[in-house]
This record gives C-alpha cells, sequence and structure tokens, in this order.
C-alpha cells in the first residue's frame, strides 16, 4: 500500500505504534538508523503488542539507502514546515511518507531535498510546535488510504 520511513526514531512506544499502525493498514515501515533505542526494547514491544508478525519492516542504514530501496516511488517530507496540507494531495499506492525525529523533525538538509508541493503539513492550533509522531503517522496513513476507499480492509 504505503511506506513509512521513521528517520532516526527516539521514542520505542511511537515506533511501536507505527509496527501496529503498518500492520493494520498494509504499509510497509521502514526505519532509518541510528535509532534512539534498541529494537528489542520492551517499550517499542508492548506499543506494538504482537503486531510485529505482520508488518513488514526494513531497518536502513542510511538516509541514502533508505531512499535507494524505495528509488521509483513518490516521496513526501511530513514537516511543520511544510507548505502543502495532507488532506490536498492526491496519493497514489505505493507513495513514502517520510517523519523525523520526535525532538527535531526532519533535518533542514533532508527537507530540502523536497519539492515544496512534497512537504507535506498537518494542520494544528496556532502557536503548538507538534503533533505526536505516531499520531501524525496515523492521520497521514489513514487520509492517503481513505482516498483508495480503504483499499484491501475488511
Amino acid at each position: 500500500m504505503f511506506h513509512i520511513v521513521l528517520f532516526q526514531p527516539e521514542i520505542p512506544p511511537n515506533t511501536g505504534n507505527v509496527i501496529r499502525l503498518a500492520a493494520n493498514t498494509g504499509c510497509s515501515l521502514h526505519l532509518v538508523k541510528p535509532l534512539g533505542f534498541e529494537l528489542d526494547d520492551k517499550r517499542m514491544r508492548r506499543a506494538g503488542l504482537d503486531y510485529h508478525e505482520f508488518s513488514s519492516m526494513q531497518i536502513h542504514e542510511s538516509w541514502a539507502d533508505c531512499q535507494q530501496s524505495l528509488a521509483g516511488h513518490r516521496f513526501f517530507a511530513m514537516t511543520t514546515k511544510g507548505s502543502a496540507r495532507h488532506d490536498r494531495i492526491i496519493y497514489e499506492k505505493g507513495d513514502v511518507f517520510v517523519f523525523g525525529p520526535e525532538t527535531r523533525g526532519l533535518p533542514e538538509e533532508i527537507r530540502a531535498e523536497f519539492a515544496a508541493d512534497r512537504r507535506i503539513r498537518l494542520p494544528m492550533m496556532p502557536d503548538n510546535r507538534s503533533l505526536n509522531l505516531s499520531n501524525a503517522v496515523a492521520i497521514t496513513v489513514f487520509e492517503a488510504w481513505r482516498q483508495m476507499d480503504f483499499a484491501g480492509a475488511s
């Protein structure tokens, strides 16, 4: 369906929640090192419950490795500094959604690789910093999946 990329995630329960989301939506999850935790962290496993076995997850040594493995797909940077609203994009099967670390978001040098219409933001109230990472992933994925009429869902 879609590809979720967590660039250098830091908080284990957020990644666990995204594993569960990926399993329930048919998305592939890509984690870009360095990670802020060990993959066997009990907090991550608890948040993901028993969904690890149902999710497709790849670990990438670098951003360049991740890009290479997903070559040919459309990439979108999910960022509070985005100019395009998430619900105004026409998504396609196989699109890649890239999210930055919880405490700092995507670095400027990575955001700069994306055209303005590929830097997407979620609407929020003024003066708020950001949404929780796993919530932002869920909002984005469900909007894209909604546009596909929830293909594959029961």
